[in-house]
């Protein structure tokens, strides 16, 4: 035999009483699995006893290590390798923000030097010079680029032959400048960026545009400096990073955020011209060491500039690195969490699997008495109604005597005890009769089945009982009793082990309802209520535990619901239960009209803690 733990095999928490156990450790307790504290007393004497609590300490163990030595192997490879890896991506980034950047600044120059170009073959010199011609195109490319400030027609004597703009500049000489002179000699020209009180900061775009004739002139225009400077307040930069554009002296162009305001000369060594994007480590003025990214804007005087500091970057590194080791962390608390969760489950499965075959032999053990106890009482029976027929015959014969008899005809007192002796003998006719029928559906057969008949017929049993103890016990149909074809004994089983436990949970004086009734077109259900002490909430989900019971120490076995719990599941119906401490329980059983056919040894490996609908309903009063 095994040794059972007091635990819930739904859960496979144990439950030990409250009262025997601190606060705290009652909590603790909710945790502990129900094979923790179980040893297999069949295994025989000494310490050699399988331990389901050694088995489980085994497989936590090997999971755990054959799973977290890989994974930490990995992580520090990875560590290694992030670090490396990210001061590449560090200097790669810097080098693609630079690459982007300079893509759109040099875009936003040679698009309006296209648009000059394009006004320049669009339109011939005299088309230039006519009266508001110039002041409409100003006024399309305001619109559509933004950006232009004034445009001028410059001849080859550097006298201004048509103007579109604030100024009034138009047939003025203008002294010839640097922007003329280059944008003569190489066709285009973009100058530094001009300093201009009156207005926003500007540079000038020049283009040379040779006439049919042999001569040319010089399409001038004004940019506001603002485009440079909205191109780098749209970078997303970290904190000490910066980003700018100089000249080929080192004078900013535009604001800087750490070097200083346009035209300063900022504090750093420029590299010499070279073309392409470079990535390069430098020092600031402060010291500190930055990375350096620059790039020359094409045709033009300017170079791009981003440094980030390198402080900075290692800041931005340490911050996946804590998240790698946070992520590490997180991934060993899953594991370990899911390799306890793993275990606990396939040890209880084990467990639970084990008490199921012990569960599986007390049950054939008791249904082996059921049927020696029915075989016995159906031989008593016969043995009685031989000589109760004998003394029936001869009471019945005595009472035509005296009744013939016409000196004992007139004697009341002897008519009288002759018909106590023939209702006593039709009284013991009747006990007989139900012991043969109860013995004879003891063995397993499918019959049309009258669920009111049976229960009635069980109470016949209990008669004498509920008169003794002045228990009052009602039947009501409701509705239609529509007759199934089931198991009669199994049926007569059921509601003996709940009618039973419904008087042994009642004192004196109590009440038992049972109500029968249809529930839908498919099924009947059965509700047998008493007035008993009723069920702590506690041992609600534990009644059909087998072994467990209300009743230690006074003659219970625990396997009488763990048996009805069987029986209904075999019959593909389902049993619940409600009750209040001291008010009293209620259980409802519910069986198809058109039961399935299952071998009788299905119900013995029915398992109530590993059913849904049982855990979370069949919470029912075990008094068995």
């Amino acid at each position: 035999m095994k040794k059972f733990s007091n635990s819930n095999p739904e859960t496979g928490i144990s439950a030990f009483p409250p009262e025997k156990m601190v606060p705290a450790m009652l909590n603790l307790s909710r945790f502990k699995p129900r094979f923790w504290d179980h040893q297999d007393a069949a295994s025989g004497p000494g310490n050699d006893h399988f331990s389901f609590r050694r088995k489980w300490l085994m497989i936590v163990v090997f999971t755990t290590v054959v799973t977290l030595a890989p994974l930490l192997v990995m992580t520090l490879v990875d560590y290694r390798l992030t670090r490396q890896a990210f001061k590449s991506e560090a200097t790669m980034g810097t080098a693609r923000m630079v690459s982007n950047t300079w893509r759109n600044v040099s875009f936003l120059l040679s698009q309006r030097r296209a648009a000059l170009e394009f006004v320049c073959r669009d339109n011939t010199l005299p088309e230039l010079l006519a009266p508001a011609r110039l002041d409409a195109i100003l006024t399309n490319l305001q619109g559509g680029m933004g950006g232009f400030v004034d445009l001028s027609v410059v001849d080859a004597d550097c006298t201004v032959q048509a103007y579109a703009g604030p100024l009034a500049l138009e047939k003025s000489r203008v002294k010839p400048t640097p922007c003329f002179d280059h944008a003569v000699a190489n066709g285009f020209f973009i100058s530094d960026v001009i300093a201009n009180p009156a207005q926003n900061h500007q540079l000038v775009l020049a283009i040379r545009h040779d006439l049919d004739s042999g001569g040319f002139f010089v399409l001038r225009s004004t940019l506001d400096a603002s485009l440079l400077d909205a191109s780098m307040r749209e970078l997303t930069l970290g904190e000490g990073d910066d980003a700018f554009i100089v000249n080929t002296r080192g004078i900013l162009q535009t604001p800087a955020r750490r070097y200083g305001k346009r035209f300063d000369k900022v504090p750093l060594t420029i590299p010499e011209a070279a073309d392409g994007t470079r990535t390069l480590k430098t020092v600031d003025q402060a010291g500190r060491s930055v990375l350096m990214g620059i790039a020359p804007i094409p045709d033009s005087p300017f170079l791009l500039m981003i440094i980030r500091q390198e402080s900075g970057i290692m800041d931005l590194w340490l911050k996946p690195r804590m998240h790698l080791i946070g992520f590490l962390l997180f991934s060993i608390a899953m594991i370990l969490v899911s390799i306890l969760g793993v275990a606990t489950y396939l040890v209880n499965r084990i467990h639970a699997a084990d008490q199921r075959r012990v569960q599986a032999l007390h049950q054939v053990e008791y249904a082996n008495k059921l049927t020696s106890i029915g075989r016995l009482a159906s031989g008593v029976a016969h043995e009685i109604n031989n000589p109760l027929a004998i003394i029936n015959q001869k009471a019945g014969l005595i009472k035509d005597l005296f009744t013939i008899n016409s000196s004992y005809n007139g004697n009341e007192k002897l008519i009288k005890l002759v018909d106590d002796v023939l209702a006593s003998v039709r009284r013991c006719g009747t006990i007989t009769r139900r012991l043969l029928d109860f013995a004879r559906h003891m063995e397993s057969s499918i019959e049309a089945v009258d669920i009111e008949a049976v229960i009635r017929q069980v109470l016949g049993f209990m008669e004498k009982e509920a008169e003794r103890r002045s228990i009052a016990v009602s039947v009501s149909v409701q509705g239609e009793n529509p007759t199934f074809e089931s198991d009669r004994g199994n049926v007569q089983q059921i509601f003996l082990n709940l009618i039973n436990n419904a008087f042994a949970a009642m004192a004196d004086g109590g009440r038992l309802d049972i109500t029968i009734g249809r529930q839908g077109t498919t099924h009947i259900a059965v509700t047998v209520a008493d007035t008993g002490h009723g069920i702590p909430e506690a041992d609600l989900k534990r009644v059909f535990e087998p072994f467990f019971s209300t009743r230690q120490g006074q003659g219970g076995t625990g396997l009488g619901l763990s048996v009805t719990y069987g029986m209904v599941s075999e019959m593909g119906g389902e049993i619940t239960v409600s009750s209040q401490v001291n008010r009293g329980t209620q259980f409802t059983v519910t069986l198809p009209l058109n039961p399935p056919r299952m071998s009788s040894a299905t119900a013995s490996a029915v398992d109530p803690a590993d059913s849904t609908a049982a855990g979370s309903q069949f919470r029912e009063e075990k008094t068995t």
